[in-house]
Order: structure tokens, then C-alpha cells, then sequence
């Protein structure tokens, strides 16, 4: 299964106490709503995830879709988290040798 997802909006905020916590605002061609993947991770390697509906509510399946897409397709869930991590102004990691290790 192929899914065309266009990045929207993302965000992501670095805390020294929580770790890395952000948001992917994204659309995917033919589905009706947009959605959100929000994300954390301690240290910026091991992510876990949360996918909803941005806005309205849109068709079960189509989501239920997405979250299998995004768990077996690595590269996409790389390109959500990529997004979010190079909009993060606080990043310690940032221009290190260690940034690319992120996800």
C-alpha cells in the first residue's frame, strides 16, 4: 500500500527534564480530513506516537489506514519525524555529529 503524505505544519520543543515533544500537521492524498501525529521521545531515538484527526473527524478506516501505513512503512515515519525535528530552534543535538541519530 502507497500513501502520498503532505507535511502541513510541524513543531517540535526540546526539554531537558521531559525530552522532545512534537507535532506533524499532515494530509494525505484521496482522504477527506488531515491529521496529526504528535510524538515524545526521551533522548530522540525511540519515538512513540498518537495519530488523530486534525479538526474534523473524518472516516475510520482512512485512519486506521494511516496508522498501519506509518507502522510498517519506515521512511515515511522517519520524513513525519524529520519535519517536526528540523523545526526544533532548541535542539541540543543541533550541529552535532549525533543529529542525524534522532530517530
Amino acid at each position: 500500500m502507497e500513501m502520498n503524505l503532505s507535511i502541513l505544519k510541524a513543531k517540535m520543543l526540546y526539554e531537558k527534564d521531559s525530552g522532545y515533544t512534537g507535532q506533524v500537521e499532515f494530509a494525505v492524498e484521496g482522504h477527506k480530513s488531515p491529521y496529526e501525529l504528535t510524538m515524545h521521545s526521551s533522548k530522540g531515538n525511540e519515538w512513540s506516537y498518537g495519530l488523530h484527526f486534525l479538526g474534523e473527524p473524518g472516516k475510520e478506516e482512512e485512519i486506521f489506514a494511516v496508522e498501519e501505513f506509518i507502522e510498517d512503512n519506515d521512511e515515511s515515519f522517519d520524513q513525519l519525524i524529520e519535519a517536526a525535528r528540523s523545526q526544533c530552534e532548541n535542539d541540543p543535538r543541533a550541529g552535532s555529529e549525533n543529529l542525524t541519530q534522532l530517530y
